[in-house]
């Protein structure tokens, strides 16, 4: 069939038509409402990697080195800025056995194809049995410190608030942060795992993306790849424990931590009031495509 035979039958016409005017009208709408399908990375303002976190604080205390993952286990988990430690408390009550809680921290930016490497995926490859998904925990947030952002968009008023880094343990005393949008309801995704040791593990995990948080691995892909952003980053923090008994322990557990440590946590991704006020990344590497 030569092409004006098979453009004289309607039908065929007709479906190109259609296709012609959905190309066209998709172009229009992606200019017109300024849709980013393509996303950039971007990291935070001084290229902060989340192994600057600090190793201790006034009530926390890392337990030996950092640990590093075989370089297959790091091709799997898709990123190489990421840390994974154990910390303590620096003060065990009397009569209570010591804590411990493995903390680990990793990101992701750019058009991010990695699945997260989440706890019921992971662990359960590692030989651990998934023996039951608790539930979204609320975290119980020391806020006393924290202060409103009252510099930003009015869609951002009463959601933006920025918590204070230590006087100690830190490059960089006494400073505001700014943390997620509505970190005042910060839950963790709990799940508990068995294995041949006779206590369970609790493990929980929550994502920092593109200024917002999110509990879901399944949702953290909706919050960092909104159209209208042309960067798209995540980090996943993650917490587990042998040294808890539920799951609402392991979310006081890292509220705990999460008082002293938040900040330090935001200083290693990007600011995103400044993002999408336009003055970060500085204008001569958004020309160029880079951060």
């Amino acid at each position: 069939m030569n092409i004006v035979r098979f453009l004289r039958r309607p039908e065929y016409l007709v479906t190109l038509c259609v296709l012609v005017f959905a190309a066209g009208g998709m172009s229009f709408a992606i200019n017109y409402f300024k849709l980013y399908l393509n996303k950039l990375p971007i990291y935070p303002q001084d290229g902060r990697q989340v192994r600057a976190i600090p190793a201790e604080s006034a009530s926390w205390v890392r337990v030996g080195a950092d640990q590093r993952m075989p370089p297959e286990v790091e091709e799997v988990l898709g990123t190489l800025n990421y840390v994974s430690r154990t910390y303590t408390r620096r003060q065990t009550p009397a009569g209570q056995e010591p804590l411990f809680i493995n903390f680990h921290a990793a990101y992701y930016t750019g058009m991010i194809d990695t699945v997260p490497h989440v706890p019921d995926r992971c662990m359960v490859g590692a030989g651990l049995q998934l023996d039951k998904v608790i539930g979204d925990i609320p975290i119980p947030l020391d806020t006393s410190n924290w202060m409103p952002n009252e510099d930003v968009p009015e869609h951002l008023r009463g959601r933006i608030y920025r918590a204070r880094t230590g006087e100690q343990h830190t490059d960089l005393p006494n400073q505001r942060i700014n943390l997620p949008r509505d970190a005042q309801g910060l839950k963790l995704r709990v799940m508990r795992f068995t294995g041949e040791s006779r206590r369970p593990i609790y493990a929980g995990y929550f994502f920092i993306a593109n200024g917002g948080w999110v509990a879901g691995a399944n949702d953290v892909r909706l919050l960092a790849f909104d159209l209208k952003a042309t960067y798209a980053y995540y980090m996943k923090i993650e917490f587990q424990s042998q040294s808890v008994n539920s799951a609402e322990e392991l979310a006081a557990v890292a509220g705990e931590f999460l008082t002293e440590y938040f900040a330090e946590i935001m200083r290693c991704v990007p600011d995103w009031v400044e993002v999408e006020a336009g003055r970060y990344p500085p204008e001569s590497t958004r020309a160029a495509g880079q951060t």
